[in-house]
């Protein structure tokens, strides 16, 4: 949809020929957007394609270097945060901003100014309340609680339910940043019931997500960004998978289970736990995954078996176990930190000689990974907050790969991944497990419990099913998961 002079008038917002630079990299390249009141647009793209940059952009973070911005039909000379809040623009962002020493009441309070004065607690309780009540029914969550306290599935739950949230100001363009993440198919489900009724009663939803069967199923309209523009934009009923891969600029190649042509069950167990529920037992080149509803026990599980393996903090040559976090945020990426030296400390063991990096020897790794799985900068001296999430992230899993670990715990990696980085993610993760390599993979995502040999689903923290081979289906595992639970 072009910002023509009427889109402008309709819009609730509309962004015209954006342009903005960092350095050489070129973040927005005349991109225009115009979000419709009672619509859903789907935006999505590449990890670096620029949509965080326009969101950014939409919400008041960022002032273009160049372009316009219409807010209800009149351009803005001035527009930025405060602008776009009074305009009910609020977002939820991949990375979630919530104060973590802060319990969930004073968070909204932080959210919403008018709530000052006294008896503002009752009233911030209410507010997040009625919320979460509405977005995520018999959710569970107590708002007088600390934030950091919280998983980190909660966490986004608040975070959702906060931006539609209404405390006098009423929220009319929520944009949702990969709203599903860290959500299982049940909460997820529940999210996207609740956005489909909000934009039924005229609110409008920028809805970002690499997971392209929720974009198709949720957007009335699909905006494809490639290199900081608009590639594509068609209703997204013109949209399949395959084709919106494509306008990306990938190629789509089918996922199959690939075993690894051995008798797995005669390999040798290189992890073992018999205190929860069902043994769990992962053995040398299996790629193992955890399932389940998110916040039963899988995270909890992975870090359990990092202790059994890791009592010391210092690097080794030859470390027994590496961990992929999924929060990367809280426990993944030094923030003040390089792009380098976030993806090489793991390795210090091989890149040290009598006390001293071998800087050559460390760029070199670093650049070959950052070509294997296509890390999004021409400068890996650049901080790492200069990445995108999803960039972030696979620094964060080149890290874990370029060890010699023979253990690889991964806890939700692929959060915020685009679907071309994921597949080739998958290539390095079978390559590495054909060689012996053995992989311990919780996912929120049910393709990719799916490609695992063999599956231990989760429910109030221990195990319950164990599938293997043919049996790891999504039917099987949601059969499981839900066994016994109240409807």
């Amino acid at each position: 949809m072009n910002t023509s002079t009427e889109t402008q008038k309709d819009a609730v917002i509309a962004v015209e020929d954006a342009r903005i630079s960092f350095g050489a990299v070129k973040a927005l390249n005349g991109a225009q957007l115009a979000i419709m009141p009672g619509e859903c647009l789907g935006l999505v793209g590449h990890n670096g394609a620029g949509k965080s940059t326009i969101v950014n952009v939409i919400n008041g973070g960022l002032t273009p270097h160049a372009g316009r911005i219409f807010a209800d039909g009149a351009i803005q000379e001035r527009y930025g945060i405060n602008v776009a809040r009074a305009h009910g623009v609020r977002c939820v962002f991949q990375e979630l901003s919530l104060c973590p020493n802060l319990t969930v009441i004073e968070n909204t309070r932080i959210l919403h100014r008018e709530l000052g004065g006294p008896g503002w607690r009752a009233k911030a309780r209410e507010v997040i309340g009625r919320s979460l009540d509405a977005v995520f029914p018999n959710h569970g969550i107590d708002p007088a609680v600390t934030v950091g306290s919280l998983s980190i599935a909660e966490r986004q739950m608040v975070e959702i339910a906060m931006a539609f949230s209404d405390a006098g100001i009423k929220p009319r363009l929520i944009i949702l940043d990969e709203p599903t993440s860290s959500l299982d198919s049940g909460l997820a489900g529940k999210m996207l019931d609740y956005v489909q009724s909000f934009i039924a009663a005229g609110g409008s939803v920028i809805f970002i997500s690499h997971i392209l069967h929720e974009v198709l199923a949720v957007a009335d309209r699909i905006v494809v960004m490639k290199d900081g523009g608009v590639a594509a934009e068609r209703a997204s009923g013109d949209f399949t998978e395959k084709s919106l891969v494509e306008a990306m600029g990938s190629v789509v190649k089918n996922e199959t289970r690939q075993h690894s042509g051995r008798d797995l069950n005669a390999a040798p167990v290189v992890l073992e736990q018999r205190d929860t529920g069902l043994p769990f037992a992962a053995r040398e080149g299996e790629i193992v995954g955890l399932a389940g509803l998110s916040g039963h026990g899988q995270t909890e599980m992975l870090l359990r078996l990092h202790r059994l393996r890791s009592r010391n903090w210092l690097p080794q040559r030859d470390p027994a176990v590496t961990f992929v976090a999924g929060d990367r945020r809280l426990n993944g990426i030094f923030e003040r930190w390089s792009i380098l030296r976030n993806l090489s400390v793991a390795a210090l063991g091989d890149l040290v000689h009598r006390g001293l990096v071998n800087e050559r020897a460390e760029r070199s790794k670093a650049e070959d990974w950052r070509e294997r799985i296509e890390i999004r900068t021409q400068n890996l001296d650049g901080g790492v907050l200069s990445l995108s999430g999803g960039n972030q992230q696979k620094v964060l899993f080149a890290r874990a790969l370029s060890t010699r670990a023979p253990v690889v715990l991964m806890d939700d990696p692929m959060r915020g991944v685009d679907v071309g980085t994921k597949q080739e993610v998958y290539r390095i993760i079978r390559e590495e497990a054909a060689a012996g390599r053995t992989f311990v993979w919780y996912s929120t995502e049910m393709e990719e419990v799916c490609l695992c040999d063999r599956v231990f689903v989760f429910r109030e923290g221990r195990i319950v099913a164990e599938l293997t081979g043919e049996e790891v289906t999504e039917a099987n595992i949601l059969a499981a998961s839900f066994a016994g639970l109240p409807a």
